[in-house]
């Protein structure tokens, strides 16, 4: 994970950490493909630092290999050997993310922000999400992914497309609570365009 000098923001590599806990079960590329539904070619491109993974890829690999989403955003040092004991969930537990930082990740529609990656076992994941793409043309296949989210627009407006409804405009201020296994896609109305994403998960017990 690479810190830049100017801030607390740090590039997450996912494809290293994939890399290590393949490695680490001594799974192939195809093995990983049968746990998580994702194309060989595209994992073999994230291990490879070539592609970028959006959330709802990230939460497949993370349902697929029993490990916590968290793990991704951290470093090759902290995946935990299959041996060691399970984490648990504590209680009154906190995190605190100053302005600027978190572990960063930057895709063609979306430039990801996450905040708290210090917490494993999640109940819910936030994420601040500039968003990049245009048009519902421009953005491509629709995202899906289980549990539910809430949107607010942090700054700039932006058009919330779904599968089931029709498109709506979100200005500055302005949220949306809504199932996030429905496809749906932001796009900029106007830019720069901010909003604050919470998605709801069941908690992942790291191996």
């Amino acid at each position: 994970m690479k810190k830049t000098a100017t801030s607390g923001k740090f590039t997450a590599q996912p494809g290293s950490i994939l890399k290590a806990i393949r490695r680490q079960r001594g799974l192939t590329l195809s093995q990983v493909h049968a746990l998580t539904g994702l194309p060989i070619s595209t994992l073999s491109k994230v291990e490879n630092d070539k592609l970028a993974l959006s959330y709802d890829k990230l939460t497949r690999l993370s349902e697929g290999l029993k490990v916590d989403i968290s793990h991704f955003f951290g470093s090759v040092d902290d995946v935990q050997p299959l041996d060691e004991p399970k984490t648990r969930v504590m209680h009154g537990r906190r995190s605190i993310t100053r302005r600027g930082e978190g572990s960063a990740i930057e895709t063609n529609d979306y430039g990801y922000l996450y905040p708290a990656t210090d917490l494993l076992n999640k109940q819910i994941i936030p994420i601040v999400i500039d968003v990049k793409a245009d048009s519902l043309d421009e953005f491509g296949e629709f995202t899906r992914h289980e549990g539910e989210e809430y949107a607010y627009v942090l700054a700039g407006s932006v058009e919330f497309h779904t599968e089931t409804y029709a498109p709506v405009l979100l200005e500055e201020g302005d949220s949306i609570y809504f199932d996030s296994a429905m496809g749906h896609a932001y796009v900029a109305a106007s830019k720069p365009c901010r909003i604050l994403s919470i998605c709801s998960r069941e908690p992942e017990i790291t191996t």
